[in-house]
């Protein structure tokens, strides 16, 4: 997978330098404004994380006590050898961690000790989803050198398959549940709900370029991008089209859409390869603002209501600047200069916000209102941190760390 990422920065390098077009500011779009989230008060053994992103919009926070802060103890390391290019998830007492070469383990969250393992294909990039008793994994590959992939359900006490689907292209999309249903993209561009209990196929939708996000949802519409360089809005229910758009600048796009959208505020904001930041309508797909940053924007933003500076996207750039960026106005609010190539994603625990540095291997944590050095860790390259509210589970480079707050 470290080979796919560097030839994916080559390409997403010549995209930049071609078709870099600037900022693009629309101060009169609508903007709905919404309460933050309160604490879960859910115990930690009755906690889940179930989906990539934590939320099915995908905003990427999770509301925490103000004692769930640095300095950490590190509690265990549970290491398999393989590349952790996405986070795991978790449900009540198990942690399930999908490793690049296709491995899932199911981890006791307390000891770091695997519980199971199943070996499910060649090569896979992307984060299980998980059930109260099922968890859902995408493979990009199911057979060393194929172009195919498949999606599993196995039991999640005991690793053993409950259905798969074979699939006609590879796919890295982190699957989505909802009601019953599974839902997923494909490198082929095609976007699948299943039904979550036999694999039954429901519907599809095809987009005109590879759809690698996860499809985020939000008030029954699920929202993605493709590597046409179109954003598009799809019912829940069926999967026809509400809205297209392009990124302005280029009749199709002028990049390409990786990044996981998060949807709120009435807004969808998402990363480009052509180095910007977009926030377009929920419900039109009108752009609203678009910001340029100094490189390729891989990295699927985090949102919250930050204290003092109100609503914040929160997303990392090739260029190795860490931004801050007002959901209304597209304007930059802060930024941290981390020294390395970001490729991954953040992720706001409480009132902290955790990235990762790709080209140094590092961790951060940055204070969301005012960008603040609060933690670093000498491990980790994408999408770094989740927790439970009470512990931070932090996806190092090849091993999986439980910390604790050491006060």
């Amino acid at each position: 997978m470290v080979l796919l990422v560097i030839a994916g920065a080559a390409v997403g390098a010549y995209l930049y330098e071609r078709h870099r077009t600037g900022s693009i500011y629309h101060p009169n779009a609508r903007f709905i404004p919404q309460s933050p989230p309160v604490v879960p008060k859910k115990p930690p053994h009755t906690f889940a994380w179930a989906l990539y992103g934590y939320t099915k919009n995908h905003t990427r926070f999770l509301p925490a006590a103000e004692s769930l802060r640095p300095p950490f103890k590190r509690l265990w390391v549970h290491t398999g050898g393989a590349l952790l290019e996405f986070p795991p998830v978790i449900y009540g007492d198990r942690i399930f961690q999908l490793s690049d070469d296709a491995t899932l383990h199911a981890i006791d969250k307390y000891t770091g000790h695997d519980l199971w393992s199943r070996r499910l294909g060649a090569l896979s990039a992307s984060t299980p989803a998980v059930s109260s008793n099922t968890v859902y994994v995408t493979i990009l590959s199911r057979s060393a050198g194929a172009q195919e992939g498949r999606i599993v359900a196995l039991d999640s006490t005991n690793g053993h398959e409950r259905w798969s689907r074979e699939l006609s292209s590879r796919c890295e999309s982190s699957p989505l549940l909802d009601h019953g249903k599974v839902f997923f993209g494909s490198e082929d561009g095609t976007v699948y709900a299943l039904n979550a209990n036999t694999g039954k196929l429901l519907w599809t939708y095809h987009a005109a370029g590879a759809v690698k996000a996860s499809p985020s949802l939000s008030e029954g519409k699920l929202y993605f991008g493709d590597y046409s360089g179109q954003v598009q809005a799809i019912r829940e229910r069926d999967g026809h089209r509400v809205w297209l758009s392009g990124s302005e600048g280029a009749p199709l796009g002028s990049g390409t859409f990786y990044s996981t959208s998060a949807v709120i505020y009435g807004r969808v904001f998402l990363g480009n390869t052509d180095g910007r930041v977009y926030a377009y309508d929920a419900s039109s797909g009108k752009l609203d603002w678009a910001v340029q940053t100094g490189a390729y924007v891989y990295s699927s933003p985090a949102v919250t209501d930050a204290p003092g500076i109100g609503p914040t996207v929160y997303v990392g750039s090739y260029d190795g600047t860490f931004y801050a960026i007002n959901a209304r106005s597209g304007r930059i609010v802060w930024e941290y200069h981390a020294g390395g190539r970001i490729s991954g994603s953040p992720t706001i625990v409480g009132r902290i916000v955790y990235f990762a540095d790709l080209g140094q291997r590092r961790t951060f944590g940055l204070g969301i209102s005012t960008g603040k050095f609060l933690f670093k860790e000498n491990t980790g390259s994408f999408d770094p941190v989740i927790s439970d509210g009470h512990n931070i589970y932090l996806t190092g480079y090849t091993g999986l760390y439980g910390l604790r707050p050491a006060h």
